[in-house]
């Protein structure tokens, strides 16, 4: 399913294209697109193919037990390819960006060592689509370097999300505007921010891109929309509904990752306030609209190389060809 929404509720104006292709510095390839776009199994394939970890840049897929709800690489998929930043913390242990960073970052550059004797020199794979997780590894994005705040967070849990992103929209009306009203996660962190350093978080985010080359290869499939309708009923078909309410028995119904995309409906349908096929329904659109939000910021945040629509194997000889040719 789609990555946590509000990693892609931030837009910002384009910048220059992340990091350069010349010199002899490590490479990042990144693979990049909406939802159900195709990307686990090219991420795969590009990993078998080039000796690589896949590193996961989807933030929902951090956390355990959230596997159905996430589309997060099956077991036997996990087997064809290592692959890391996966199943971090339980989801009542909320990651932040400068955490993700400060994780993400010594994974890289062990890809970087492992591989620095191979043809094409040191080079790691992200692949994911939670934008501002791959902008801030890939263009140096640096969050406030405020830690979480429990006692605060449960303060506003308590008053409720309307109330939270009112109190935002009044405060730091700029980081409101770009956070959805319903995305629980990132009004509170933006609240926890402003409250610990008395100044908004719009006002706070800066960047240094880091010392690679990074190329960027972009799915985004004409039959987007049927994909995503199929995945839908796929998560339905493969127990989202079991998943969620072993999540609810476990951190309580007003966990906010509950509130994401697909745990929602099913959190709705075991209250019985929907039923199968209008859960299957509102997903699949809130999904739809998702992705809509993901096409945006990726053509105007990034500038990938977009991939032709086609086989699984077309696309990724068509990738490595890219690769290849910009590797020289």
């Amino acid at each position: 399913m789609a990555s946590d929404p509000p990693a892609d509720h931030h837009p910002e104006p384009a910048g220059d294209p992340p990091g350069d292709l010349g010199g002899d510095r490590p490479l990042v390839l990144v693979l990049l697109g909406p939802t159900a776009s195709g990307k686990t199994e090219l991420a795969i394939g590009l990993a078998r193919s080039l000796d690589l970890a896949v590193l996961n840049v989807d933030s929902r897929q951090l956390y355990r037990g959230m596997d159905v709800g996430t589309a997060k690489p099956t077991a036997a998929q996990q087997a064809q390819a290592r692959h890391e930043l996966l199943d971090l913390r339980d989801p009542d242990q909320p990651i932040n960006l400068q955490e993700f960073r400060a994780l993400a970052a010594p994974l890289i550059a062990a890809e970087h060592r492992r591989t620095q004797a191979a043809a094409g020199g040191p080079m790691a794979l992200l692949a994911g689509g939670s934008g501002l997780y791959l902008k801030a590894l890939t263009q140096g994005l640096q969050p406030p370097a405020v830690p979480p705040q429990p006692e605060l967070r449960a303060q506003l849990v308590a008053l409720g999300q309307p109330v939270c992103h009112q109190l935002l929209q009044q405060a730091d009306p700029i980081a409101a505007a770009r956070i959805a009203a319903a995305d629980a996660v990132r009004t509170q962190r933006a609240l926890e921010v402003l409250y610990a350093t008395g100044r908004p978080l719009s006002a706070q985010q800066g960047a240094t891109p880091p010392a690679w080359r990074v190329v960027e290869l972009g799915l985004d499939p004409p039959d987007l929309q049927a994909r995503i309708q199929t995945r839908t009923r796929g998560l339905f078909a493969a127990g989202l509904v079991a998943e969620t309410e072993q999540l609810i028995g476990r951190y309580g119904a007003a966990l906010p990752l509950l509130d994401t995309i697909g745990y929602r409906e099913a959190r709705q349908l075991l209250a019985g306030e929907l039923d199968e096929a209008e859960a299957i329904r509102i997903t699949g659109q809130r999904t739809r609209q998702f992705a809509k939000r993901q096409r945006t910021w990726f053509r105007r945040q990034h500038r990938p190389i977009w991939l032709e629509a086609g086989r699984p194997e077309t696309r990724l000889q068509q990738a490595l060809q890219e690769i290849e040719r910009v590797l020289g």
